[in-house]
């Protein structure tokens, strides 16, 4: 079966083989703003719940965005502290432009974020990820209003949060439950081509990078999560539920006119099980069977329409010319787009031209049974006009679905309209610039080996990985500084080194905060 990808698009899912302890197989992001007093509390929870419960390396990378308080002396002092802490400093305000920009950075395969409040149970984190280390998803995300979420939070927000996915459902046709939930992941080669996509840096980023992802076909995983809210959060609601009105409409108006190149994300041909060739069953026949007769009836009502609007002041051949002319050029638009998946403008000029010359066909045969009848009968009552023209728009839609199938679209699939640029790599789409390559950092000097693809990309925003006193960028601990024994030295690998294979057996536990003599699981609801 062939697996090859063009450049550009994603590779083929793979399960990523479990690695040694130096190895950071998932990178946790938290942004924060102004948090000196809950950041050292959440990171030592979220980094003894790790270290006892994650089969993998891993990394905690706390994202400062631009604190005017002792957050970066409280990251600085973290990072100091424990080996697989770092910390970046960015100037300017944004979860978006930090979880974009530290997730451009990153060497891990799994990359991660959570709210510093830390209001979602650790204990979904490695199912969160485990799909995503498995290849069986792209993104994966906490849902608070999946069924069986526990929640525990106020009347207001549970009628915004459901308000919201309600409005992003039938406004976006987002299948996901929950958009808002601090609590997602993705795979690193999913963000390297997704996040040139998502021009939001605020609030709203989740939100655009599921939708984009969503309808580029990646697969998202739902994980429903205990989660008791926070009283103390700092969000502006209504400033907040505004921008993502605005960014709702944003993003619905670049998918109504093409503009985003989705077609970065398609999945290379034999990846998804639908691409397997079945004995005397053509690829993807019946669902094409099933979308072409949905756009044929509809394009028959149409075509009724248009021709019994005609028939009003034009002979019965004029009539049909012109009604066969319209409905075709609809009908090849939304089977080009819905039957056969076609994105993107290149090739439409093509598509529709030979689609004229399927017109032409059908137009031979209606005009031929009109021609018939009226050499039948000499004055032909509308209603049998009718009953003639659908058979032979019967024929003639049987005939139009074999020569699209063959001939206008042979060869469809998602990547059809991507514009290439020198090299065969996709060109950057003008309404999203190409971003400038991420600097290297100094612990992971450029290697002259490492293939041109393998370059991370940030936004073009001014950032510095320092905060005063000291520098906070990746900090890691000075040498020969001691540690616990045990703790290997912290290394940072080469991404795109062979991992080697290792069999993990995991065990049931409780959570690392809970008292010793509470239950393994208990319901947030419970108050306790």
């Amino acid at each position: 079966m062939r697996t090859d990808s063009s450049p550009g698009s994603l590779p083929a899912r793979e399960h990523l083989p479990a690695a040694g302890d130096r190895t950071p197989v998932l990178d946790v992001v938290i942004p924060v703003y102004n948090e000196e007093t809950d950041l050292r509390p959440c990171v030592l929870r979220l980094h003894e719940h790790l270290t006892q419960t994650f089969p993998y390396g891993f990394r905690i990378t706390v994202a400062d965005n631009a604190s005017t308080d002792a957050t970066p002396y409280v990251a600085a002092r973290l990072a100091d502290e424990l080996t697989e802490v770092t910390s970046v400093r960015l100037e300017q305000k944004g979860r978006g432009r930090a979880l974009r920009t530290v997730w451009s950075a990153s060497d891990a395969p799994v990359l991660a974020y959570m709210d510093v409040d830390l209001s979602t149970d650790l204990n979904a984190l490695l199912p969160l990820v485990a799909p995503l280390i498995s290849g069986h998803s792209d993104l994966a995300i906490g849902s608070r209003l999946a069924r069986d979420s526990r929640v525990v939070r106020g009347a207001k927000r549970e009628f915004i949060s459901r308000s919201y996915n309600l409005i992003l459902r039938g406004s976006l046709q987002a299948r996901f439950s929950d958009a808002q939930c601090g609590f997602k992941a993705i795979r690193r080669d999913v963000a390297q081509v997704l996040l040139p996509l998502v021009e939001d840096t605020g609030w709203f980023f989740d939100t655009e990078m599921l939708v984009l992802a969503e309808r580029a076909g990646c697969r998202i995983h739902e994980v429903p999560v205990d989660w008791v809210d926070d009283p103390d959060s700092t969000v502006h609601i209504v400033r907040t539920a505004t921008e993502d009105l605005k960014g709702v409409w944003r993003v619905g108006k670049a998918l109504a006119t093409g503009s985003l190149p989705l077609d970065r994300l398609a999945r290379p041909f034999g990846d998804d099980p639908r691409d397997r060739e079945l004995t005397d069953v053509p690829q993807g026949l019946a669902r094409q069977l099933v979308g072409f007769c949905v756009v044929g009836v509809l394009s028959t009502l149409f075509y009724l329409l248009l021709y019994s609007g005609f028939r009003l002041f034009s002979g019965s051949q004029v009539a049909n010319a012109l009604a066969l002319l319209v409905s075709a050029v609809a009908n090849t638009a939304a089977n080009r787009r819905l039957t056969f998946g076609v994105r993107g403008r290149g090739g439409a000029v093509r598509h529709q031209a030979q689609g004229l010359v399927v017109f032409g066909i059908g137009l031979v045969l209606t005009a031929g049974s009109l021609a018939a009848l009226n050499a039948a009968t000499a004055d032909p009552g509308h209603s049998t006009e009718l009953a003639v023209l659908i058979a032979a728009n019967l024929a003639a839609t049987v005939l139009r679905f074999l020569l699209f199938r063959a001939w206008v679209f042979p060869d469809a699939s998602p990547a059809v309209g991507l514009p290439a640029a020198a090299g065969g790599a996709p060109a950057a789409h003008p309404a999203y610039p190409a971003y400038p390559a991420y600097p290297a950092h100094p612990a992971h000097p450029a290697n002259a080996s490492t293939p041109a693809h393998a370059t991370h990309t940030a936004p073009p925003t001014p950032f510095a990985h320092t905060a005063p006193p000291t520098p906070l960028t990746h900090t890691a601990p000075p040498a020969g500084a001691s540690r616990a024994a045990g703790v290997p030295e912290p290394r940072y690998p080469d991404p795109y080194r062979a991992w080697s294979d290792a069999t993990v057996q995991l065990q049931p536990v409780r959570p690392a905060d809970a008292p010793a003599d509470s239950p393994a699981d208990t319901d947030p609801r419970d108050g306790r």
